[in-house]
């Protein structure tokens, strides 16, 4: 009998070990980045429309806009690979366990990066793909090798990556840029700061212990907090600003500014609670906020011109 089990008993082990090895390259992507940075392709796309889009430009755009994030997210494992090691929160990513080699993981992310940039000039225009590409080179080059281990002001600029969804979505409708998806490039890049800073101060110690600056490591949580409010106004305004380059309507302008309400309220509560003696004052609390913020305000632009009241 055990002759008999003994291939079955093979089988399984190399099926459930060739897909903890197809996880591990997956996850290299970092697919919930990748969906954060596609909620604001498409309504930019349906704003750009002014109502529906192709649905196979959409597909076609969102395919080469995952590609993209994909291998730059996995070039970006590679090149901190040597700091994810050092932090609770990154130590169980596939370079620093072994799970995935350091050639293989530059492979798949050139191999992404390229097939991005293909795919988008094949299937949607150059105009698009190019933006593709300068985010790749943006994240990977200027915010990872440039910034993220230099400056406090890293996620500033650097988050500028995270911004360029809104322009290969626009320009796969229109295949040109306006004053709209600048504005909507600064929305996400004012975002950016209040969004990720709180995580960054929950998991202070992490990037204290691999040397690098973030805010939080560098200024006291009250100094933080203040930075937050700041941007946070910032990225308020701009909302607002959107309607007067755009034709989005009162139904978009009425549910930004119920969101902007609960955004400030919640980035006052954690300013208060950065003041007081609290050892644990819970910014991720705000951290999550504003991903349901981004997603519910992306939602509101792709809605309005569905329903045509402007």
């Amino acid at each position: 009998m055990r002759k008999i089990d003994e291939p079955i008993l093979n089988l399984n082990q190399e099926s459930s070990s060739l897909f903890s090895v197809i996880k591990s390259y997956v996850s290299l992507t970092k697919p919930r980045i990748i969906e954060l940075l596609l909620v604001t392709t498409v309504p930019t796309m349906f704003l750009a429309s002014n109502g529906w889009p192709d649905w196979y430009l959409v597909l076609a755009t969102l395919i080469g806009g995952a590609l993209a994030a994909g291998g730059a997210n996995a070039l970006n494992n590679v090149v901190d690979r040597d700091i994810d090691a050092l932090m609770d929160r990154t130590a169980h990513r596939p370079l620093v366990t072994g799970k995935v080699s350091v050639r293989g993981a530059v492979a798949l992310g050139i191999i992404l990066s390229l097939s991005s940039v293909i795919w988008l000039v094949s299937q949607v225009n150059t105009l698009s793909a190019l933006f593709a590409a300068s985010a790749i080179v943006f994240y990977v080059c200027v915010y990872t090798l440039l910034l993220k281990r230099r400056t406090s002001s890293n996620i500033v600029w650097g988050g500028a990556a995270g911004c360029f969804p809104v322009l290969i979505g626009w320009a796969a409708v229109t295949n040109s840029i306006s004053l709209a998806p600048i504005v909507l490039f600064l929305i996400v890049f004012w975002w950016t700061p209040p969004h990720y800073w709180p995580l960054s101060m929950q998991y202070r110690k992490d990037y204290e212990n691999a040397g690098i600056p973030m805010l939080p490591v560098v200024a006291d949580r009250e100094k933080v907090a203040s930075q937050i409010t700041i941007y946070s106004w910032i990225m308020v305004a701009t909302t607002l600003v959107l309607p007067l380059v755009s034709e989005l309507s009162i139904v978009y302008i009425v549910g930004a500014i119920i969101l902007n309400v609960i955004f400030m309220r919640e980035v006052y509560a954690l300013k208060n609670r950065a003041k007081s003696d609290a050892l644990d004052i819970n910014p991720m609390k705000l951290f999550h906020w504003s991903i349901t913020w981004l997603a519910l305000l992306f939602f509101l632009i792709g809605l309005d011109p569905l329903l045509n009241f402007s």
